[in-house]
């Protein structure tokens, strides 16, 4: 047994656990850093042993940072210093040593994403890379994440309902449809509190595109440095409303609501059962928030909350709010893969933080078809803003029915043809199976699809959607693999535990 970055490994090519303990306690950190604010959540983690896997049976919070204003050094650039210094007084106020830190998760969202300011924030983290999993969130992944750690998707189980989840920002709103426990729709709009920002006497400081959009919409001019006209600003904010309702409960937003898209619109075919709010503007609608902070959050909430409730459906207070997206704190299970491997070539090892990717095959029908294979892995990998190509993804599948020859040349051509955009730039086909088949999987790639690049086919693993994972060198001893599964975890015991229970 050894430790490696922080995560326990152990292996054996019969699947049998070197580990003897059956409960890990870890200190985990979400950290959260987007375009209007930054703040971090530190965990005390309690993982139980369930079969091969270690799952999340209790997580304590034991420190919510201050919620940081995303200090600016120049328009775009964020102030990597003056970030810095605000982690570091986190960690002192929360008592915490960064070296006892087992594991995280860095979040990046908004301009915190562009190259410059990612490097730069990396680089606060650098001695602790290891350790972290890194996400740059897009619009469907935040969308995603906010209804998982506001507690939105867990709801749907326990209610048995339609809920919809609507997270609204400094800059976008996010919304997101969950039914037993998934995302089924899911849509985010340049629609946020800090569109437009205010200094402490009123006058305008900052503008984004999107503010200068709806103020132009009314007739409103706005200027660096002056007062808007309070009864324009009041109708642009209702404008704004308007259009953020329309997005939320319209299957054909007009015009002006869908220039403001960012992703396609919901279908919205039934109106939800619920409706749960977070980010920023969540604290001011359910009432946790009565300081104003220089921006449209008070009034954008007032509005948006009194078009929700005329809706109908009815409104719950979510689990989190603004700190929805940082519930993911980067949790450390081991399993290993061994007798049915195929890795070629051996040097591809070992991988880190691979997201994984879980698509819903169609794998049940004795004659499998390569088209629905190939669009259920591109659904996956839209919903988790991994379909650019680029970077590796570990495609987590598992295996139904006979492995004939027929099935296995279906299955193949599929997964190459939904992974084509990043097979194209060379990048390894990573796949992860919880069967037996992972070696024929990967020979027949490799023989009879002809694909040239790295391929590394495990087995006898689980996974779920979230999850990073480290693939380590093979054991000339064994011809097994340690498996190093780090996932995000959200705060509702219950759907941690529902998941993993169907995937152990």
């Amino acid at each position: 047994m050894s430790e490696e970055g922080g995560g326990r490994i152990f292996f054996s090519n019969v699947r049998r656990s070197l580990e003897i303990e059956d409960e890990i306690r870890l200190t985990s950190v979400g950290v959260d850093i987007g375009s209007s604010t930054s703040h971090l959540v530190f965990s005390r983690l309690v993982l139980e042993r369930l079969d091969n896997r270690y799952v999340v049976s209790e997580r304590k919070v034991i420190h919510e940072s201050e919620v940081l204003l995303t200090p600016y050094a120049g328009d775009a650039t964020i102030d990597a210093l003056a970030l810095g210094r605000f982690i570091d007084r986190q960690y002192e106020l929360g008592g915490i040593d960064s070296k006892s830190i087992d594991t995280g998760a860095l979040i990046l969202t908004g301009v915190a994403v562009r190259r410059s300011n990612a490097r730069a924030i990396g680089e606060l983290f650098a001695a602790q890379a290891g350790k972290f999993v890194s996400v740059s969130a897009g619009d469907a992944l935040e969308a995603t994440l906010a209804a998982f750690g506001s507690g939105a998707c867990a709801r749907s189980i326990r209610e048995s309902a339609r809920v919809m989840h609507v997270d609204i920002g400094g800059g976008t709103s996010k919304i997101a449809v969950c039914e037993a426990g998934d995302v089924v729709e899911l849509t985010a709009a340049d629609i946020g509190a800090r569109i437009v920002s205010f200094d402490s006497e009123g006058r305008v400081q900052r503008i984004e595109e999107a503010g200068r959009r709806f103020a132009g919409g009314i007739g409103l001019a706005l200027e660096i440095g002056r007062k808007p006209e309070a009864t324009l600003l009041n109708r642009m904010i209702e404008r704004m409303a308007n259009r953020l309702f329309e997005v939320i409960s319209e299957p054909k937003p007009g015009a002006e609501a869908a220039a403001l898209l960012r992703l396609d619109p919901l279908r919205n075919e039934r109106k939800p059962d619920v409706v749960t709010f977070s980010g920023g503007v969540a604290e001011y609608i359910y009432g946790r928030e009565g300081r104003a902070f220089g921006d449209l959050g008070p009034q954008l909430a007032r509005a948006v909350l009194a078009r929700v409730k005329a809706w109908g459906p009815r409104i719950e207070t979510s689990d989190q709010g603004i700190r929805a997206t940082v519930v993911g704190a980067s949790q450390y299970t081991i399993q290993v893969s061994g007798s049915t491997i195929f890795v070629a070539p051996q040097s591809v090892l070992p991988l880190r933080n691979v997201p994984v990717v879980t698509p819903n095959l169609p794998l049940e029908d004795e004659t499998l078809a390569v088209e629905r294979i190939s669009q259920a892995i591109l659904a996956a990998l839209r919903r988790l803003d991994l379909g650019g190509g680029e970077r590796a993804v570990a495609l987590c599948y598992r295996w139904r029915g006979s492995a004939t020859f027929a099935r296995l040349d279906a299955f193949c051509r599929g997964i190459v043809a939904g992974l084509a955009s990043g097979l194209g730039r060379g990048l390894p086909l990573i796949l992860v199976g919880d069967g037996d088949v992972g070696g024929l999987i990967g020979i027949h790639c490799r023989e009879e699809t002809r694909l040239s690049n790295p391929i590394v086919s495990i087995d006898g693993i689980a996974l779920k959607e979230f999850d990073f994972i480290d693939i380590g060198a093979l054991l000339e001893t064994s011809g097994a693999v340690p498996v190093v599964i780090k996932s995000l975890v959200f705060p509702t015991a219950a759907l941690g535990r529902a998941k993993a229970d169907t995937t152990a």
